[in-house]
């Protein structure tokens, strides 16, 4: 029986989840659409005053990695752009991208090609 390679994180090609509206601003900032559906978010949308879309704005760095997914770059070719994009002051990066990543995929807003 064939032992399974382990997968690295690393070669995993990121996808965004097109349930996601984003925008561009004029900076080249990405900002997240989310639209708080259901009965829980509709019922804090009348008591809480809570908003029917809430927005997640990215930084800088955040904007830039976005941008970069397109379902066919994997972690180490965004991280190579990343690099040649902020220099020294993206390291560390492939440990940075991880966590974006990571919180990424947790949020729901990307996943990872099969």
């Amino acid at each position: 029986m064939a032992k399974k390679q382990a997968e690295n994180y690393l070669e995993k090609i990121p996808v965004l989840n097109e349930k996601f509206r984003w925008t561009e601003n004029d900076d080249g900032l990405v900002t997240i659409e989310i639209d708080n559906k259901g009965f829980f978010n509709r019922l804090l949308q009348r008591i809480a005053k809570k908003p029917k879309v809430s927005y997640i704005h990215l930084d800088e760095n955040g904007s830039f990695v976005w941008k970069c997914v397109d379902g066919e770059k994997d972690i180490i070719r965004i991280g190579e752009l990343v690099s040649d994009h902020f220099g020294d002051a993206a390291n560390p990066v492939y440990e940075r991208l991880t966590q974006f990543f990571a919180m990424l995929d947790a949020s729901g807003f990307i996943s990872f090609k099969k």
